[in-house]
């Protein structure tokens, strides 16, 4: 558990990630953290949770549409 506090940034509030947080998360200054709701809070990731839906709908897709597109590509 790592444990931050929220801080006055400007004219909004932030918090700042430890060291160790930011290896977990492999990420770096400038890079994007994503939010989003779980059963018990927050989750922050530095993954798109709508990438992950879009490369499912190509996946259904492509499989659906094996065929022509095994035709087309040649």
């Amino acid at each position: 558990m790592v444990k931050v506090t929220v801080r006055r940034i400007g004219n909004s509030l932030g918090v700042i990630l430890p060291a160790e947080a930011t290896e977990t998360l492999h990420v770096a200054e400038g890079d994007q953290l994503f939010l989003t709701e779980a059963a018990d809070g927050l989750r922050i990731t530095p993954y798109d949770p709508d990438f992950q839906r879009k490369m499912q709908i190509v996946d259904d897709g492509m499989r659906r549409y094996r065929n022509a597109l095994r035709e087309l590509a040649k």
